[in-house]
């Protein structure tokens, strides 16, 4: 890959990013004011916490950004030595251009240690006339409750299709890719709401040839064909056993999945099914409980054989 497409694509201003209008449309009056308190983003993965942060930057500072702006990950620096070395040094200084104050964003800041939280609550604190702070996180519970009381919360959510494909199609325009409609679908139902998901799997298939398919897509994004796990399951429904057990081969060998990866699609094929409300929920139960069993080490296959066997049975009671 010659360029990371998802970096070319950035939404550069807060009117370009798309699905979180109730965000963006109150950040932009913190642009217009030039002025803000500190702000905490939660969400799940992809949904633009960082591409708003950045784009709040540039608004507030236009060609001055990169000096009044300090980005950090706190997966990677999560101690307290961080809080007392890295931000408190940037945070006492003065901001560049006659900017009224600098921003340190913290990505992933759910990953700080308990210290390093109370370090950076006092930080936050005594530095908030030069200095304030954009913490992200995907599960804003595990922030405590003095920092959390300290922001202004911002709660991101999963882009929904039509976001996804409108933003899809301007790189498949821009990047002159030809993609099928059932593909770009396809993209849409890998990415489950997460745009940075979709953008390097679309990336990912376009690098396969300029043309995209329903194949390519699932082939190139660690999923399976729904299809193909509807079939699985049919087929073990219907008693076919044997039949279900060479499917699944066939699966994982031609995906390259893990027993993890396709437990979870099979789950997500159980409500598609021709069964009663009874016998799903008894489904469920099973698939939790093989799950399990998967994580904490037994034998995949044999585990994955033994939900096909049940849903044998299960298709054999409802005859």
């Amino acid at each position: 890959m010659q360029e990371i497409w998802t970096e070319k694509y950035r939404p550069k201003t807060l009117d370009d990013v798309v699905g979180q209008e109730h965000v963006t449309s109150r950040l932009k009056a913190y642009v217009e004011t030039r002025n803000m308190p500190h702000l905490l983003f939660s969400g799940p993965a992809g949904t633009g916490k960082t591409t708003c942060a950045l784009a709040l930057a540039r608004g507030m500072y236009d060609n001055e950004w990169k000096g009044n702006f300090l980005e950090l990950n706190a997966s990677d620096e999560r101690g307290i030595d961080v809080v007392r070395g890295k931000i408190k040094e940037f945070a006492r200084t003065a901001p560049l251009g006659g900017a009224p104050f600098k921003i340190i964003f913290m990505d992933e800041a759910d990953a700080l240690t308990t210290d390093a939280q109370a370090a950076l609550r006092r930080t936050m604190e005594k530095y908030s006339r030069i200095c304030r702070f954009i913490l992200s996180c995907n599960y804003v519970s595990k922030i405590i409750d003095p920092i959390q009381s300290r922001c202004a919360i911002f709660r991101f959510r999963p882009l929904d299709e039509g976001d996804l494909k409108g933003f899809l199609s301007k790189i498949v325009e821009g990047e002159g890719v030809v993609i099928d409609d059932d593909a770009l679908d396809g993209l849409v139902h890998v990415a489950r709401g997460d745009m940075r998901r979709a953008v390097n799997s679309l990336q990912v298939a376009a690098s396969l040839g300029k043309r995209i398919d329903m194949d390519t897509v699932y082939q190139t994004s660690g999923m399976a064909h729904p299809r193909r796990v509807s079939e699985l399951l049919n087929q073990a429904l219907g008693g076919n056993f044997i039949g279900a057990r060479n499917s699944l081969d066939e699966i994982m060998v031609n995906y390259g999945l893990s027993g993890q990866d396709i437990i979870r699609q099979i789950h997500a094929s159980f409500f598609d099914l021709p069964i009663s409300d009874g016998d799903k929920v008894r489904l469920i139960d099973k698939t939790g409980e093989i799950e399990f069993r998967i994580v904490e080490g037994s034998n995949e296959r044999i585990q994955l054989e033994a939900l096909l066997a049940y849903l044998v049975m299960i298709g054999s009671s409802a005859k």
